[in-house]
């Protein structure tokens, strides 16, 4: 048998393609009536694409499909999943992009009891999810998890599960947070965290040896962990509209220091002795929170008034990626270096390969 794809005059004996054809859900029904006659007939189909239909729920006959690797049922306007369909069909690609599915729409279970274990890729991006769902924690195999666009609030910690993931994708949620665990993630190779509201990085992201893309832009990331400059086969950073970059493009300020910072700050670089029964219990333990200045030119110190720099640390030779640190004048900015800066500043065209992503 021989089927034709909508897009294409080239005939593929493995493939239904009925993508932006407007189909309902009795309409598919009758295609596939009409199109196959026996059981073998069926079993001839490895993919189905019924992206960009009018679609309310799958189509019964799916279950007939006993050899059906890929299916995309992409932008319709499902709400529900029929169970079945993961019971019957070896599915190594499940694409539902961009429908109304809810956590409540999934399968109370996914390998376990069905085939799912053969699944390579699920995209459950553009639809209604609040949470990763528990049962996609199941599926071992997984290689490429896409969730974009969704209304996820956080990362389970026990994303660690899914060992062999090359690809997670949480861009466009609600994230707040990312755990710790992710650093488990050792086949990871690309990370798209864009567009949440995170505002830290953990340090275990260094233990992500296999990363070459990680996408952090439109967050609330005010400093990135050190730890990620021993990542070295990152090869795509992207870091545009966070906090930290545009603190780097905005000019240099410091406000006027108060007397008692001056005066503290001089018992301190002075070394000056006092003692409990020469200072009142408050401003011996401002005395005790004094910060060393980052320049290691600097013996000064600072208290509630800091220069706030960002240093743009070499990145495996490729480009830099801006560190903020602490000063304790504007003065130090200039001879400030740091043992992870050991080089004169990026060039303008490393700069925007960072800022820009």
């Amino acid at each position: 048998m021989e089927f034709y794809t909508s897009d294409s005059s080239e005939s593929d004996s493995h493939t239904i393609d009925y993508q932006n054809r407007n189909l309902s859900l009795s309409k598919v029904e009758d295609e596939f009536l009409n199109l196959f006659k026996t059981e073998s007939d069926y079993a001839e189909i490895e993919t189905i694409i019924l992206y960009n239909n009018h679609l309310s729920s799958l189509p019964i006959s799916l279950l007939k499909f006993t050899n059906l690797h890929t299916l995309d049922i992409s932008n319709n306007s499902l709400s529900t999943l029929n169970v079945e369909i993961f019971l019957t069909c070896p599915l190594r690609s499940f694409i539902a992009k961009n429908n109304l599915l809810t956590n409540d729409s999934l399968p109370k279970f996914f390998e376990s009891k069905s085939k799912m274990g053969q699944l390579r890729e699920l995209n459950l991006s553009g639809n209604m999810l609040t949470r990763i769902p528990m049962q996609v924690l199941e599926l071992k195999s997984i290689k490429y998890l896409y969730l974009n666009g969704n209304l996820i609030q956080s990362i389970h910690k026990d994303i660690w599960k899914l060992k062999n993931l090359h690809l997670l994708a949480l861009g466009a949620n609600k994230i707040r947070e990312v755990p710790e665990s992710i650093g488990r993630l050792s086949q990871l190779q690309a990370l798209n965290l864009c567009d949440n509201k995170i505002e830290k990085i953990p340090s275990s992201i260094a233990r992500l040896h296999n990363l070459k893309s990680l996408s952090l832009h439109k967050n609330l990331i005010r400093t990135l962990p050190p730890e990620l400059i021993s990542l070295r086969n990152l090869i795509e950073l992207s870091l545009r509209e966070n906090p930290l970059v545009e603190r780097f493009v905005q000019h240099l300020s410091m406000t006027p220091t108060s007397l008692k910072e001056m005066s503290a700050r001089v018992v301190k670089t002075s070394n000056l002795p006092y003692t409990p029964f020469d200072l009142p219990r408050t401003l011996i333990e401002y005395l005790s929170s004094a910060n060393c200045c980052v320049n290691p030119n600097c013996k000064g110190v600072y208290f509630d008034n800091r220069v706030e720099n960002v240093k743009f640390i070499d990145f495996c030779g490729k480009y830099r990626v801006p560190f903020m640190q602490y000063l304790c004048s504007s003065r130090c900015v200039e001879n400030a270096s740091t043992p992870l800066d050991p080089q004169p500043s990026a060039s303008g065209f490393m700069m925007r390969k960072v800022l820009l992503g």
